[in-house]
């Protein structure tokens, strides 16, 4: 199964970090915040990704096309002129990198990547995100309850957007409007290709109307996680990502050791 990631964003709110790179290149420790949401995924056996580029997104372009150097132990043959790389220890990861426009919305991202994830099931989740997430208990909840669209439904901090849901877990609403009592959508989404019929344009915001709709529908089941989760909206989310990291108490890092090369398409 093919994971989308939306990276494309401008991230006003981290202007900070983002007037020179695009927002899931801000880094965790010494690696950008798009490789430790990779990571979840790669821990669970998920290694195609499609990465939905905009701002700045040729930054994203040359990181992954240096990646293996810059990872990698490095021999250079200068009177062969050849290189040579001792060692390394290669991710399994298969990365296809798509420019979905600088001004493109998060509806109208999804909507123009819609021929490299054909007519099967996808994951989809937003370049600024950590979390803990059982990705394999997702995916099984999305089969089970065979909706459009399970979206993973956390407590929040507060400030997000709400989701009403009912007894057997789908969702019946969703609203912008905040309530620290209530799930908030955190991305880790599993979606079928008919979310595409709800995506009309490039102005659209996943968010707004087609979650909206899904809703309505009955058609947006959500997966509880009551585990860690975190986005980096801002300067003050990065300084905390950063610092559990460093204290090595960092809940999304499910995965063990670190990887180093990735084939680019």
């Amino acid at each position: 199964m093919k994971v989308v990631i939306l990276a494309g964003g401008l991230g006003t709110r981290l202007s900070e970090e983002t007037s020179i790179r695009p927002k899931p290149m801000v880094e965790i420790g010494d690696k950008p915040i798009l490789w430790h949401i990779m990571k979840i995924y790669s821990h669970y056996g998920f290694n195609d990704f499609i990465v939905c580029l905009g701002y700045k997104g040729f930054y994203i372009k040359e990181w992954f096309n240096n990646y293996y150097l810059h990872n990698s132990d490095v021999t250079f043959d200068l009177s062969k002129n050849k290189v040579s790389y001792p060692k390394n220890h290669c991710e399994k990861w298969k990365v296809t990198l798509v420019d979905t426009g600088d001004e493109t919305m998060t509806g109208g991202r999804i909507k123009r990547i819609r021929e490299y994830v054909g007519n099967k099931t996808f994951m989809m989740t937003y370049g600024d995100g950590v979390g803990d997430v059982d990705i394999k208990e997702l995916v099984k909840c999305h089969k089970k309850n065979k909706k459009i669209a399970t979206v993973t439904a956390v407590t929040p901090e507060g400030r997000f957007g709400t989701l009403k849901i009912n007894k057997e877990r789908r969702v019946t609403c969703f609203s912008e409007k905040t309530d620290n009592q209530k799930r908030i959508n955190a991305g880790f989404f599993v979606l079928e290709p008919k979310i595409f019929d709800y995506l009309k344009g490039d102005d659209v915001f996943f968010e707004k109307e087609p979650l909206e709709r899904l809703a309505h529908n009955g058609q947006l089941q959500a997966f509880f996680h009551d585990g860690f989760w975190k986005p980096m909206d801002n300067l003050n989310d990065k300084n905390k990502l950063n610092d559990m990291w460093k204290n090595r108490q960092a809940p999304w890092q499910i995965w063990k050791g670190k990887g180093a090369c990735v084939n680019i398409s």
